[in-house]
């Protein structure tokens, strides 16, 4: 089971916890944990949480104010935002759906 990061994901996800470790010593390492705990959830059980449109889903964390939004993908899913759930809900979607943007990752 894989799940690739969009590059702008990628990015917003290092940037946060980096953000959350300048806040407080450790709470980025439990923000990255609970960021890849919502990721390993989506991965299991894909169709589990509410889709957001056609191909996009969101996956919240339990102690962050964070939706992970991925598509499935058909050995995973393809994780195309790391959103904090106060930012304008609309951002992301440039960054498209598992058909566009999977040829973007190395395994596609």
């Amino acid at each position: 089971m894989s799940y690739p990061f969009h590059p702008e994901a990628e990015v917003e996800f290092l940037k946060a916890i980096d953000y959350y470790e300048a806040c407080e010593e450790g709470l980025g390492h439990d923000f990255a944990v609970e960021v890849y705990s919502a990721v390993e959830r989506a991965a299991r059980y894909p169709k589990a949480w509410p889709r957001l449109d056609e191909e996009v889903r969101r996956c919240q964390t339990e102690r962050f104010p964070y939706g992970i939004l991925y598509a499935e993908a058909a050995d995973g899913v393809f994780i195309l935002a790391v959103m904090h759930l106060h930012r304008d809900p609309d951002y992301w979607r440039h960054r498209g759906s598992s058909t566009a943007t999977a040829k973007h990752t190395p395994e596609g």
